[in-house]
């Protein structure tokens, strides 16, 4: 059984309701549905953010609800796309030479869903590592990505960690210590056939990878 990606745990309940409204109001002012600044304007934005902010606040983090809205929004207008990797094919994804495609034929916007606790990243300076489960991918005006990475969602657990990352694809992407990319540094993660992202660079070098790969694996 599919697990639920975090649009369906989040918004799913209320994406029929907002959403149509946010696009009519994009479309009349004749903004780009990746365009943050004019979704964040928009009155339904504002009300979809009051309701998702927790009674106790947000503080810092209001950035991040405004970018995990946004990007569930593109998700939701470009069709919601899904990706769904399987270990083999993350294996794939994650060589040192990855899949060859035109990340130009990849849908708009989609969700990419790993395997569960394959990939760990420390979101939160000396806090515990947490699991990847997945990222939200859009392309914006400029040709560039825009990754979101979903960390920490299970269940159990009330709510979950997001890291975001923008740009144009990173020519001769290294670590400073010269392990490979995406290797793992949990502790046994090499036995356990773990990997890790080292830093916001390596989730964007991801979010370019599963645009080439999507071409292929797209649900």
């Amino acid at each position: 059984m599919p697990r639920l990606t975090p649009f369906e745990l989040v918004f799913a309940p209320v994406a029929e309701e907002r959403f149509p409204k946010i696009r009519a109001a994009l479309a009349a002012a004749g903004h780009d549905p990746t365009d943050r600044d004019a979704f964040l304007m928009t009155r339904e934005a504002v009300l979809l953010l009051h309701e998702l902010r927790p009674e106790e606040g947000v503080g810092e983090g209001m950035d991040q609800l405004a970018a995990l809205a946004h990007h569930a929004y593109v998700l939701w207008d470009a069709g919601l796309s899904a990706v769904e990797i399987v270990p083999d094919q993350l294996a794939e994804l994650l060589a040192d030479q990855p899949p060859a495609a035109e990340p130009g034929d990849a849908p708009g916007a989609y969700y990419a869903q790993f395997p569960e606790r394959r990939i760990w990243a420390r979101v939160i300076g000396n806090e515990p590592a947490e699991p990847l489960d997945g990222c939200f991918v859009h392309a914006t005006r400029a040709g560039e990505l825009r990754v979101l990475g979903i960390f920490g969602l299970h269940p159990e657990r009330m709510g979950f960690s997001v890291v975001e990352a923008e740009g144009p694809r990173l020519s001769a992407l290294a670590r400073e210590d010269g392990s490979p990319l995406f290797s793992p540094t949990l502790p046994g993660g090499a036995a356990a056939r773990l990997y890790s992202l080292a830093g916001g660079e390596e989730l964007l070098e991801l979010g370019w990878r599963t645009a080439a790969g999507a071409v292929q694996w797209t649900r």
